[in-house]
């Protein structure tokens, strides 16, 4: 299963989520940045970090523990 997190550089609830996601044994993933793309900040900006699957398309948005993480990613 393809991963991202949609995130912004100098995100601290970014940089948390990349620990719960490492705490929780999730497989890599890609890291989309949105600083440098105006419609991606429309899109995400009050919503990074977001985790997004990239065979359905679903959107797992912050805050989310490990339990939560385990329900998306079945």
């Amino acid at each position: 299963m393809k991963l991202t997190l949609i995130q912004r550089d100098d995100c601290h609830l970014c940089d948390q989520a990349w620990e719960v996601m490492a705490a929780a044994g999730v497989p890599d993933f890609d890291p989309l940045w949105i600083d440098d793309d105006i419609g991606l900040q429309a899109r995400y900006g009050t919503r990074i970090p977001v985790l997004r699957r990239e065979d359905t398309g679903a959107e797992l948005d912050w805050p989310f523990d490990a339990a939560a993480l385990s329900a998306f990613l079945r």
